[in-house]
């Protein structure tokens, strides 16, 4: 099968952004052998093998190394800059031809004890927290669905083709510490998962998020990475999914009267 002038392999692309904070340095790690990942990153980046080293084994010079065959193409990004998002869409095309599994990890989070009593800046930070938390994910669904996915409704069935959002339960339970923006960003990221799934399924990519809550000091970060493995292998879209430390992987959605759980047509 080929698409975009490179022939697709076994291994399906991920795309991920936040690839250098915990969860995203986690899915690196654990995955990379497993995916060929586009790991968008700010100034940390996760620990693995990536296009900027080459392994050689000093006894074997000319031989080779699984490591070599499984590097991480990283890619340094402000995505709320103008003309950030699609750049880093294009170069992942242009990588591999295409996207699998679209991570929209990449989050701003900042907590204002009454912060519209108190000052102006809980105010000020609102634009950080809609732009990153549900304007970069909006651009970067849209923009793979305008440069492939919507040309490519059979190898989207096939290859199984997903988005999954890092949401948070904040976005639908109340917690006291100052959270109101980035609660109500994460609301509104669960909303637009919903609509993404809707608009989507036409051409047969899938659209979920999992919302867990604090991880690592609640839920083991190892739980929160396995959910993401769930929906990718799955076939349910539309959903919300809660991880918290005593429920099952991705099996309590929030809310019930919200989800869609029906696959694709085929």
């Amino acid at each position: 099968m080929a698409n975009g002038g490179r022939v697709l392999g076994d291994r399906k692309v991920a795309l991920i952004t936040g690839a250098g904070g915990v969860l995203g340095n986690a899915f690196c790690q654990a995955l990379y052998r497993d995916y060929d990942i586009v790991a968008v990153h700010r100034e940390r980046t996760p620990g693995v093998p990536s296009q900027h080293e080459w392994f050689i084994d000093p006894f074997d010079p000319r031989g080779t190394l699984p490591e070599n065959d499984s590097q991480v193409h990283l890619i340094r990004a402000e995505l709320t800059e103008p003309g950030e998002v699609e750049r880093v869409a294009d170069e992942a095309l242009a990588r591999f031809g295409t996207v699998d599994l679209l991570i929209n990890n990449a989050a701003h989070s900042r907590w204002y004890a009454n912060g519209v009593i108190n000052g102006e800046a809980a105010l000020d930070d609102f634009d950080n927290h809609f732009q990153t938390n549900v304007g970069v994910p909006l651009r970067l669904s849209a923009r793979l669905a305008q440069k492939s996915w919507m040309h490519d409704n059979d190898l989207n069935r096939s290859r199984n083709r997903n988005i999954v959002n890092v949401s948070s339960l904040s976005g639908s339970e109340l917690y006291p510490g100052g959270q109101m923006l980035y609660s109500s960003s994460k609301a509104a990221l669960n909303q637009l998962t919903r609509h993404l799934a809707l608009e989507f399924r036409e051409f047969g990519v899938r659209v979920n998020a999992i919302a867990p809550n604090t991880f690592p000091a609640i839920v083991p970060t190892e739980k929160v990475l396995l959910s993401i493995l769930e929906l990718d292998r799955g076939r349910m879209t539309g959903g919300i999914y809660a991880i918290d430390a005593d429920p099952p992987l991705a099996t309590t959605p929030l809310p019930k009267h919200a989800l869609t759980t029906t696959p694709p047509p085929n």
